[in-house]
């Protein structure tokens, strides 16, 4: 099935640019010039992911994030100015998936919309009736994860993780007590050699512990040994 992508900046020839170039790769675009617009279009009929700019006028890519964010867990890309990384932990905070920064190249652009629809896919149970076995349940002390189903729960309560969040954490509660680095949590949640540098995949933990934290204050399962990386524990 043909992936619909929302491209939501003020700059018209970014709009044009890459409306084009992802139209070329086969995707289908929806173009929105500010976030105000965007917002109700973006709920009403998600799209597969949405590629978002910081700064815009009316409701800028952080505030449309976050109203996004109450409704839908759509995979969401944000371009970013190169001299924004306060708003990009911010934007990976409130659940981001990824940044680009600009000027970017569309090239790079593709490749992380298609990783990170593979991961989304990748999560979705099959509905077609295929031999393929479903991914099993993985439960780790007061841990659940349901990857066919894209479900985590702390204590049996609910906890929303995007694709990448999900897939990090995975990575890390399959062996307990097993130092993973950055590196190795970065090629579990980016493939096809995609450059993310460290401060994204601490963003991406911290998320994961406030989310937690959120269901039980208390939560202290994923371990940071500074100068190593991250291990989970389920003591």
């Amino acid at each position: 099935m043909t992936a619909t992508i929302a491209l939501v900046d003020d700059d018209r020839n970014i709009l044009t640019s890459v409306s084009i170039a992802l139209q070329t790769e086969g995707f289908l675009t929806r173009v929105y010039s500010d976030g105000e617009s965007a917002l109700k279009a973006l709920v009403e009929n998600p799209p597969d992911l949405a590629v978002l700019d910081i700064k815009m006028p009316k409701m800028d890519g952080l505030e449309l994030l976050r109203r996004l964010r109450e409704k839908s867990g759509i995979p969401v890309i944000f371009l970013t100015s190169k001299d924004d990384e306060l708003d990009e932990a911010l934007g990976l905070a409130m659940g981001a998936d990824d940044y680009i920064a600009k000027p970017f190249s569309q090239r790079l652009l593709i490749a992380r919309i298609r990783a990170i629809l593979r991961r989304t896919e990748a999560n979705v149970p099959s509905t077609e009736g295929g031999n393929e076995e479903p991914a099993q349940p993985l439960v780790r002390g007061r841990l659940a994860m349901d990857p066919a189903r894209h479900r985590v729960t702390w204590d049996g309560t609910n906890v929303t993780l995007t694709v990448t969040e999900f897939l990090i954490l995975e990575t890390l509660a399959q062996r307990p007590g097993i130092v993973k680095t950055r590196n190795q949590l970065m090629d579990a949640a980016y493939q096809d050699d995609i450059y993310v540098d460290d401060r994204t995949i601490d963003s991406h933990i911290k998320r994961v512990r406030r989310k937690f934290r959120q269901v039980d204050p208390e939560f202290d399962a994923i371990e940071t040994l500074y100068g190593a990386g991250y291990r989970f524990s389920d003591e």
